[in-house]
């Protein structure tokens, strides 16, 4: 009886949540809604928070929420989320500091609010959360007003206008536990004068002015976990027995955590592009027993035995190392908890792949780009059965193996790809694959995310692809795409994205029909120069300052796409004529309906 009332109760609760939801998503049809039920003001000052919250989102992804329409939601809003929208201003302030529950208000990326813009905020007895990242108009004079709420418990004012004697002002703040002064020229002195913050846990400091003699300053802080030295002349300081993520990128590294007690309890580790004064003391003071984070890519290490010791470790970055075949066995030691493995840019051939194989049982992402990896190393990739995330582009694979004394038959390698079952995405860009190649991946039904660049692709590709249940974003770029195999294209229910540039050949005309029949696509082409509000939306995350694991909030400069290996015009391969035909006739002659079928014409 009771597991019955339990699925019963479930049950009502579905149906719930789903009529909230119809009825906000119908609250937020369009402004003449909006002023109906503006009109309630008693009611809506009565509605339950988490509901606030939801119909607050939804005006705001539709563009209907305007700053006399904030006072209704000021009596039970206590998170509000706007950051990257350009439009909120000092207006919006105004309302924003009438709201009495408020707990957590996210502006970074607000570029209009100013200093005082935050006068508004002056005084809140509720407010604990506040993220004003890169805000750039926010300068001391608005730090005086910040200080007013003495309610705050997390601040991230990261690449703001802020100065060092900004920066010392927070000293009031005593119950600060996360503290983001990402970009801001922090000196030694300012440092000092926050030594009284003795509840920190998060410090970011990347890219501050500190010295050595001001790191020593971070003994004041006893329950620091997170902290940022990236971009800094920091080269050493004390042994930190609560630090459990450290981020050191770009640095030049002489001693770190060097001291007395126990050594501390790392779970993450992030020395990317860092210089190290004596490899053999990198890592000397350091649980690495702990660790199940490490990023060393385009550091100057140069022996990786340090890697052996590591068992717990579970995400692993060698991206623009000097690691190669010979430190694979390294990774074979702590293969069985390994999940994340990055080997980009590096030394590693299919030898080294085929070392892993078996070894990593639980991997489920493993990046190869721009190794000199084949498709021999398909054949040991196909033997990590948790694979979910495969990046192979600006490798040698073909996508076939010929067999030995002939020069016709061909032995398909991505076919052992099959045997991935939990196959996400997939990246093939620049590779040599051709369309009959493609076939196999038709049987990946997991896969959602597929990326292609190649000149040699053709209508052919889309026909293989169709089939794919769940597959929401595939990209074929610089493919010799004609209009007619656009338009024979019947795209998955699930595709979202399709990106199609450099796709030369496709016409405006071509594209917006199909954008017609298939409205629920956004397309991305160069001929395309408007496409409706709705297709624009696209859901963002969580803001990376506020979360402990995302890396790149660390790194001051982000790593660049590599310039693409084909820049040459591909239509001056064809005469007027040709070109003509080409766009308005299908390349593929014939479309395989059997399985391991393909037309002789794709060849």
């Amino acid at each position: 009886m009771e597991n019955k009332k339990e699925v019963i109760n479930l049950k009502e609760m579905e149906q719930e949540s789903e009529l909230i939801r119809r009825c906000i998503e119908a609250a937020c049809r369009s402004k003449e809604s909006v002023e109906k039920w503006r009109r309630q003001r008693r009611s809506l000052e009565r509605l339950p928070s988490h509901l606030s919250q939801a119909l607050l989102r939804n005006l705001l992804r539709r563009r209907l929420l305007f700053p006399s329409l904030l006072e209704v939601f000021k009596h039970s809003a206590e998170e509000i989320d706007l950051r990257g929208e350009k439009y909120v201003d000092e207006e919006w302030m105004a309302y924003l500091g009438a709201f009495r529950y408020l707990r957590t208000l996210n502006l970074s990326d607000c570029h209009r609010i100013n200093s005082s813009a935050i006068w508004s905020l002056v005084g809140m007895t509720s407010l604990k959360e506040l993220d004003l990242s890169r805000c750039m108009k926010v300068s001391d004079a608005g730090v005086r007003h910040i200080i007013s709420i003495s309610t705050l418990d997390k601040l991230w004012i990261s690449e703001t206008g802020v100065t060092a004697n900004g920066v010392a002002l927070l000293s009031s703040l005593k119950d600060l536990s996360v503290l983001d002064l990402g970009g801001l020229p922090v000196t030694d002195t300012a440092l000092n004068s926050l030594q009284v913050l003795t509840k920190l846990q998060y410090l970011d400091l990347w890219g501050s002015k500190i010295s050595n003699k001001g790191a020593f300053v971070l003994e004041s802080f006893p329950k620091l976990s997170f902290l940022n030295l990236a971009w800094t002349n920091v080269t050493s300081f004390p042994n930190l027995p609560s630090l459990e993520c450290l981020n050191m990128s770009n640095c030049a590294i002489d001693s770190i955590l060097e001291g007395g007690g126990d050594k501390s309890p790392l779970l993450k580790l992030v020395f990317s592009g860092a210089t190290f004064a004596s490899e053999a003391e990198a890592f000397l003071h350091i649980k690495t027993s702990s660790l199940s984070y490490l990023d060393v890519s385009k550091s100057s290490l140069d022996q990786f035995g340090f890697l052996a010791d590591m068992k717990m470790l579970e995400h692993l970055d060698l991206n623009s190392s000097t690691f190669g075949d010979g430190s694979v066995e390294m990774i074979v030691c702590i293969g069985s908890g390994l999940k994340n493995l990055n080997l980009s840019r590096t030394k590693v051939s299919s030898v080294g792949i085929g070392i892993l194989a078996g070894q990593v049982p639980k991997l489920e992402i493993l990046s190869l780009s721009q190794t000199s990896i084949d498709d021999v190393a398909l054949s040991y990739i196909g033997l990590m059965p948790s694979l979910k995330v495969v990046d192979l582009s600006n490798t040698n694979i073909k996508g076939f193996i010929l067999q030995p004394g002939t020069d016709s038959h061909k032995d398909s390698t991505l076919t052992v790809l099959q045997s991935l079952n939990y196959l996400e995405s997939l990246n093939l860009e620049h590779t040599q694959i051709r369309d009959p190649d493609l076939y196999p991946l038709s049987s990946c039904k997991d896969l959602s995310h597929l990326s292609l660049r190649c000149v040699s692709l053709t209508d052919a590709t889309l026909h293989h692809l169709s089939s794919l249940p769940k597959l929401t974003t595939l990209q074929v770029r610089d493919a010799v795409l004609t209009t007619s195999g656009l338009d024979a294209f019947s795209p998955p229910k699930t595709l979202r994205l399709l990106d199609l540039m450099g796709c030369w050949l496709l016409t405006e005309d071509a594209i917006s029909l199909f954008l017609k029949k298939h409205p629920q696509v956004e397309i991305r082409h160069e001929v395309i120069q408007n496409l409706s509000a709705e297709q624009q939306i696209i859901s963002s995350s969580p803001s990376s300052s506020q979360q402990f694991s995302k890396i790149s909030r660390w790194n001051k400069k982000q790593e660049k796409s590599p310039m693409p290996e084909f820049l040459v015009d591909q239509r001056l391969k064809y005469s007027k004529e040709e070109l003509l035909a080409l766009q308005f006739s299908p390349l593929s002659l014939k479309y395989p309906h059997k399985t391991g079928s393909v037309s002789p014409n794709l060849q």
